[in-house]
């Protein structure tokens, strides 16, 4: 298959740090959309990559699928993007599209296995596929989003991973006026949650264990915040939680927010802590409660949320960096020093030498 030359950031050892170096995009095929990459969001997933927590990393690795950018070129089967379009891509670029989860839209389940903007085996050039710190992105048409030119395109990209991960289980576990939403952790996906089920009709109560980030938690739209380290706050909401949208990415103790559930309510996992959690039998069988997970949505769930997010004016809170930024930014959001979300202008890439 013919290729070309791109631009690229990324590293082929877990000990190395990110950096410039040049990759291959293939060339188009018939049902292919190229877009120049505008921006990219740093996913906490991209770090657990990088540092191979998963013990799946391929390298070399060039992370990033929260990807927003102008489509460049179109494959001669294209009908559904034009060169210009704002457009984006997430965290799936190809799955069978046969299986019936396929066919229900959740190619996140597929039987086949999806593949993956980064990480994932490429079978068109073999090897693993390599994400959005690039310059360009080539990807079939059913898997690329169209963006509202409404949204602030930088604070958008997040809504690529982060914004689907948390939209997807507010939608499947009903959130909405009437129910009592919590929201475990203030992060990329913690803050994006607020605003989402806030803009849902749902009465939010945030529970953090950083005191700095209550009045935050309020300016985003929640209703309260608890310091979860406080004994007489986390009473209060003792079997008063319709759901909980768990978002940390380390480990914790989930049975502490399942005695807060209402009969039949539900923990709804999205972080991902590389250690395994303990469950108490009598958190869940106490009030017939859940503890359950979600793995960010199908892409017509996806292209759904971009439009709420429209509609409802919502984006992500971001830290705007050049990619040359990119390892102090990583070591940064491993420390949890960000506010919200880093995103690449890519623009930078083109500084690098």
């Amino acid at each position: 298959m013919k290729t070309k030359i791109v631009k690229a950031f990324g590293k082929e050892a877990v000990e190395k740090p990110l950096h410039a170096m040049d990759i291959k995009r293939r060339e188009l095929q018939h049902h292919d959309v190229e877009m120049e990459i505008l921006f990219c969001g740093i996913c906490h997933s991209d770090l657990h990559q990088i540092k191979n927590e998963f013990d799946h990393t391929m390298w070399p690795i060039v992370p990033g699928h929260e990807i927003i950018g102008r489509v460049t070129a179109i494959g001669d089967h294209v009908t559904k993007f034009k060169t210009g379009d704002l457009s984006g891509i997430g965290c799936i670029v190809d799955s069978c599209g046969k299986c019936e989860y396929c066919e229900e839209g959740l190619e996140q389940f597929c039987e086949s296995g999806v593949t993956f903007s980064f990480n994932s085996p490429d079978k068109f050039l073999g090897g693993a596929t390599l994400g959005g710190f690039s310059e360009t992105y080539v990807c079939d048409e059913k898997y690329v989003l169209h963006v509202p030119e409404t949204l602030d395109p930088a604070g958008a990209a997040p809504l690529l991973c982060a914004g689907i991960t948390v939209y997807s289980p507010l939608v499947h576990w009903h959130a909405g006026p009437g129910k009592r939403v919590g929201i475990l952790g203030i992060g990329g996906l913690g803050h994006l949650a607020i605003k989402m089920a806030k803009a849902m009709g749902a009465e939010v109560i945030v529970f953090t264990t950083s005191p700095s980030k209550v009045e935050d938690a309020k300016r985003l739209g929640a209703d309260a915040a608890v310091l979860s380290k406080d004994t007489e706050q986390m009473k209060s909401y003792f079997r008063k939680m319709d759901i909980i949208i768990d978002t940390v990415s380390a480990g914790h103790d989930v049975n502490t927010y399942l005695n807060l559930l209402r009969p039949d309510g539900s923990v709804i996992l999205v972080g991902l802590p590389p250690e395994s959690l303990e469950v108490n039998a009598f958190s869940l069988v106490s009030g017939r409660h859940s503890f359950s997970g979600s793995n960010i949505g199908g892409i017509a769930e996806t292209q759904e949320m971009l439009d709420f997010c429209a509609k409802h004016d919502i984006t992500a809170d971001i830290e705007l960096i050049n990619i040359q930024q990119v390892n102090e930014a990583f070591e940064r959001l491993e420390k949890g020093d960000v506010k919200y979300r880093f995103v690449i202008d890519m623009a930078s890439l083109q500084k690098d030498e």
